[in-house]
């Protein structure tokens, strides 16, 4: 499987911290949140990875350069990342989405048990990881499942239904990498998609009965949008480096 990561935009909910850099570069306990997601990856044994870059391209894939090799990550350029949502990213990256492929945003931090599980989960077409909480706000991409089968996620449904959020990783497995191209193909068809989110086609796919999810939860992940996000993230990877430290020493 490969891993396509989405890190085109810029993060301005986080200016001035990405007044110069993007988002995946921010630093979280030394190192670049991308680095975070990188080792994650490779731990689960994915080292074809591709990046779609946009805002600051050429310092983002210098420095990918020097975190895994020369050309090591292959990237791909979105033009239009500054008029665009995350929608118009994938459509960038269709060329890489012929086989099974997992897909995540790049301001998502998680801890390496997350990934596992959500590779371990049953290959259906889609597979979308998701986390329960008591309450859900207005920024969250809220999930509503018939048992483990999506039936929607979007950020404006009706909360007395919401049983979920989803954290911004998936797989695409059997049918699900062409389902998915061909929606991104349908899509780009209409000016509308350049400010919509991908998970809108991930909402259209769950009304043929293709995707699935996977709950994570229990198990660490953080999403980095504002200041305090990158604080509290920054505290997350802290706990999850000490008590990965603590299993280490205990096995």
């Amino acid at each position: 499987m490969k891993a396509i990561i989405l890190s085109a935009g810029q993060g301005r909910r986080l200016l001035p911290l990405t007044e110069r850099i993007p988002k995946c570069m921010l630093a979280v306990q030394g190192q670049p949140l991308i680095k975070w997601q990188i080792d994650a990856l490779t731990h689960c044994g994915i080292e074809d990875i591709t990046v779609v870059v946009g805002f600051g391209a050429d310092q983002l894939e210098a420095r990918l350069d020097e975190l895994a090799g020369p050309h090591r990550i292959r990237t791909l350029y979105n033009p239009f990342y500054a008029s665009s949502d995350n929608l118009v990213s994938c459509w960038v990256a269709r060329i890489e989405m012929q086989e099974e492929f997992l897909l995540l945003n790049g301001d998502t931090l998680f801890e390496v048990a997350v990934l596992e599980r959500l590779l371990a989960a049953p290959p259906h077409p889609v597979t979308l990881a998701i986390d329960c909480k008591d309450r859900y706000d207005d920024d969250d991409m809220k999930v509503i499942r018939d048992g483990e089968r999506l039936v929607h996620v979007g950020k404006k449904l009706p909360l007395d239904q919401v049983d979920a959020e989803s954290i911004g990783m998936m797989t695409f497995r059997g049918d699900g990498p062409r389902l998915f191209r061909e929606s991104l193909e349908r899509a780009l068809r209409n000016p509308q998609a350049l400010k919509q989110w991908y998970l809108s086609l991930i909402d259209e796919l769950a009304n043929g009965g293709v995707v699935w999810t996977q709950s994570i939860e229990g198990l660490g992940w953080a999403e980095v949008d504002s200041p305090t996000d990158l604080e509290r993230a920054s505290r997350q990877v802290a706990g999850w480096a000490a008590a990965e430290k603590t299993g280490s020493a205990n096995s």
